[in-house]
């Protein structure tokens, strides 16, 4: 159970991150005056989303660390971390961002972002 639990604090944190990172682009599509913000106004405005990311990351590490008696070694917390951020990206591309387009070499990049978690969680 502290794996599902691990994977979905790990979605949460990842979509907060998101929104921190790219959320300004989006909000500047939406509104034009906000590319006009000073860049410390923004930098701030991201750092108070990224709070809430971090509420959700450090227990998704607690909680699934092999260290605190998790099922997961940190290399596979880690992995894991990586996959669900690009999905979690992914999907906010496609829903917000509808110019961007995605194509066969990103694909294959995602496929390797699986291989690397088969080999991650290999015996």
């Amino acid at each position: 159970m502290n794996g599902i639990w691990t994977v979905l604090l790990l979605i949460c944190s990842n979509i907060f991150m998101t929104f921190a990172w790219y959320g300004q682009l989006k909000l500047s599509q939406i509104n034009p005056s906000v590319k006009d913000w000073p860049l410390i106004l923004v930098i701030l405005m991201s750092w108070g989303v990224a709070l809430l990311e971090y509420c959700f990351m450090v227990p998704a590490n607690r909680i699934g660390s092999q260290i605190n008696g998790g099922p997961f070694s940190l290399v596979q917390l880690k992995v894991i971390q990586e996959v669900v951020s690009l999905v979690v990206f992914t999907v906010f591309v496609v829903l917000l961002f509808k110019g961007e387009s995605f194509h066969w070499n990103h694909f294959i990049s995602f496929g390797c972002l699986v291989l690397a978690v088969f080999f991650a969680f290999l015996k």
